[in-house]
């Protein structure tokens, strides 16, 4: 059995070019992250490749409807591409600059401590408020 991309080689040039000019403008519309790869002819495994990661997490990744901006930046530029995200108002449109950039690392707080370790403490305070 032969696969699409078998099938698009052996068309004449001119019917390349078109299936070619309506994939460019397929890519243009809104998608999901799904049809950009395919459409791109990337499969899972290749772009779990470029990110390095595994191919379960692409597609984790692609079934999401939220997610870090910055993993959706890593996505779009291991596909080649390059993330800017537009506010669209009444008045008009704005580019947001700085997403998905990286910040400098802050030192972390140290996490609280876990309500079991302080479990004892509170028994005894309620112990001696009731003797």
């Amino acid at each position: 059995m032969r696969n699409i991309n078998q099938i698009i080689r052996d068309l004449p040039p001119e019917t390349r070019a078109k299936i070619s000019a309506r994939s460019a403008e397929l890519i243009g519309e809104e998608m999901a992250l799904q049809h950009v790869r395919k459409a791109l002819d990337l499969t899972q495994e290749q772009m779990a490749k470029m990110l390095g990661i595994g191919q379960d997490s692409v597609s984790r990744i692609e079934s999401r409807s939220d997610m870090l901006i910055s993993t959706l930046q890593s996505y779009i530029e291991a596909m080649g591409g390059s993330l800017k995200v537009i506010a669209e108002f009444p008045d008009g449109k704005v580019s947001l600059s700085g997403l998905g950039a990286e910040q400098a690392k802050r030192p972390r707080r140290r996490a609280p401590a876990s309500p079991a370790r302080r479990a004892p403490k509170k028994k005894i305070r309620l112990a001696l408020a009731e003797a």
